[in-house]
């Protein structure tokens, strides 16, 4: 459940703070008061595309903060989504908005948007203005069936697109591959040429980098000889102002008085140690000078060696390994190619094969959603009833077109209806107005959210298009919902407003020559006015308060009766 929201420096308003309660949250207000920018804020919150133009003139940042109540279920998404919450089973949702970039934060540890945007449909269900719209559009229609259908359907599609994926991959490769037999007759020469190539090469993994390293010392040995030489006769023991003679004089001087001093005696030690050091080194040094050789015979083996390496590299990739795998797949395609037809043959047989796996697992697909065509057709029309549509004839037509496979399956998904009595059914493209739309995705709204939807539903401006007895039905049919749903619902209808648990007042104030969109919680008597003027009266006579008092005594008794 939506506990709290807290919006700073967002478009009009400078701060505002708003508690929602269970059951029906009303927000009202004039045209023009803001009442997009409360339900925007929320949206923002939870991932919506940010503009630096929602920053509120004069503020480096806007910011808007959601408090969330947690149930058992949300927590376990959470876990799985490895997020945190608080003890006491709240979460608290931070989007800061500043010039160029914004930060996410669920309880102080920040996510990324797309984290973001997959937590949101966990903890709330948002209705647009013109969500209605997606009704009318033969593509949406499949989505909004298949949710219904659930997990199991989730489970199916996901294999589908995983079998249809890798199909369309097969297909595509079967297509790119006829090939005439001048065409095969010529790659199969290229193949043949570089498979022998880099076959009569014996390559071995690593060798280029050995061989580098023999020929990088073999094309610097005078250098190394030379260097090597004067280290040797630097650190030795024969020539005057030598290390090893040097050291030598040191310790044979200290020798001579350690006998007096103690410390002394641990220097001497400490000389000594050093002077073992270089006798070792300079014995080492003698060797190596000894083991340097220069052969030409091998310095151009390896030489030619390398340059066969490097031609290849050059040719075909950079490193021994990775044409050490080019080879393997080059004898796999000169094999294909020298048994051609076979070969196609067997990609034919293992399409078929695919097709056969795909167009059984859309059969079941298909089966599930006419299972739950017919379920759901029964409780839209039950729940449209309830939103007086007092004759109407509903139905989901789920139409297999084998020929037409994709990764959703192959059905064609449609909602029909029919709203006059003795008339047939038709699309419901052709024949719904826009009040009867926002009612129908109501009906969708609520059947959904029965069948285990998120706790808390936001609809903005539900009415579109609707009035009197209608407006009744649907204040109802909300009032209901609400009963085991947190609804914050934004109306401009007296009959929706009635029947709030809880009501809210969204208007526009100038504070210190600014204007500023504030939002606060209304009591029974603001209540009261507030109706009166969504009742259509400027003035609030004694007659408006009365029949004020009369809708919410009859939102009261319908919601009990």
């Amino acid at each position: 459940m939506l506990e709290s929201l807290h919006v700073k420096n967002l478009a009009l308003i400078d701060e505002a703070e708003v508690d929602f309660g269970s059951g029906l949250n009303i927000l009202t207000g004039e045209t023009g008061a803001g009442k997009s920018i409360i339900i925007g804020s929320i949206n923002l919150a939870l991932g919506a595309k940010a503009d630096r133009e929602y920053i509120r003139a004069g503020a480096e940042y806007a910011l808007v903060e959601l408090v969330f109540s947690l149930n058992d279920s949300q927590k376990k998404v959470l876990s799985e989504m490895d997020l945190p919450w608080e003890e006491d089973g709240c979460l608290i949702l931070q989007r800061k908005v500043m010039a160029g970039r914004s930060v996410c934060r669920v309880n102080g540890e920040s996510v990324s948007m797309s984290q973001l945007k997959q937590l949101s449909g966990y903890l709330l269900d948002m209705y647009g203005q013109h969500e209605h719209q997606s009704l009318l559009k033969v593509s949406k229609h499949r989505e909004f069936l298949d949710g219904y259908a659930g997990s199991r359907m989730e489970e199916k599609k996901k294999q589908l697109r995983l079998l249809y994926r890798d199909y369309r991959r097969l297909e595509e490769a079967f297509e790119a591959d006829c090939l005439d037999e001048n065409e095969r007759a010529r790659e199969t020469d290229l193949l043949s040429f570089e498979v022998n190539e880099i076959q009569a090469a014996s390559l071995v993994p690593g060798e280029d980098e050995q061989l580098e390293n023999a020929y990088r010392k073999m094309t610097n040995a005078r250098k190394i000889r030379e260097a090597s030489s004067l280290a040797y006769t630097l650190t030795g023991y024969e020539g005057e102002g030598c290390a090893g003679e040097a050291l030598g004089r040191a310790v044979r001087e200290l020798k001579g008085v350690s006998g007096y001093d103690d410390e002394l005696e641990q220097l001497l030690v400490q000389l000594m140690d050093v002077d073992g050091l270089l006798n070792d080194f300079n014995r080492s040094m003698s060797d190596y000078l000894d083991s340097l050789e220069f052969d030409e015979e091998e310095f151009s083996k390896t030489q030619e060696r390398l340059d066969v390496l490097n031609h290849l590299k050059n040719k075909y990739s950079s490193s021994l390994e990775e044409i050490l795998i080019l080879l393997e797949e080059k004898e796999k395609r000169l094999l294909q190619l020298e048994s051609y037809e076979t070969y196609r043959g067997e990609l034919q047989q293992k399409l078929s094969q695919e097709k056969e796996k795909i167009l059984k697992l859309s059969g079941e697909i298909s089966s599930l959603r006419t299972r739950a065509a017919r379920k759901l057709s029964q409780k839209l029309t039950a729940a449209m009833v309830d939103l007086n549509f007092i004759d109407v004839d509903f139905s989901i037509e789920v139409c297999p077109e084998t020929d037409k496979i994709s990764e959703d399956g192959y059905d064609k998904i449609e909602f029909l209806i029919s709203t006059n009595p003795g008339e047939a059914k038709k699309p419901l493209q052709q024949v719904a107005s826009g009040g009867e739309l926002s009612r129908i995705m109501l009906a969708f709204k609520s059947v959904l959210a029965d069948e285990g939807g998120t706790d808390t539903l936001i609809f903005d401006e539900i009415d579109t298009g609707i009035s009197g007895k209608t407006a009744w039905k649907v204040a109802e049919k909300l009032g209901r919902l609400s009963a085991n749903h947190q609804i914050i619902c934004i109306t401009h209808l007296p009959q929706i407003a009635a029947m709030a648990d809880s009501h809210y007042l969204i208007e526009k104030k100038v504070k210190k020559d600014r204007t500023v969109t504030q939002i606060g919680a209304l009591g029974e008597a603001e209540s009261l006015n507030e109706l009166a003027r969504l009742l259509g009266s400027g003035n609030v006579t004694e007659a408006v308060l009365t029949n004020a008092k009369e809708m919410k005594a009859l939102a009261a008794a319908s919601r009990t009766g």
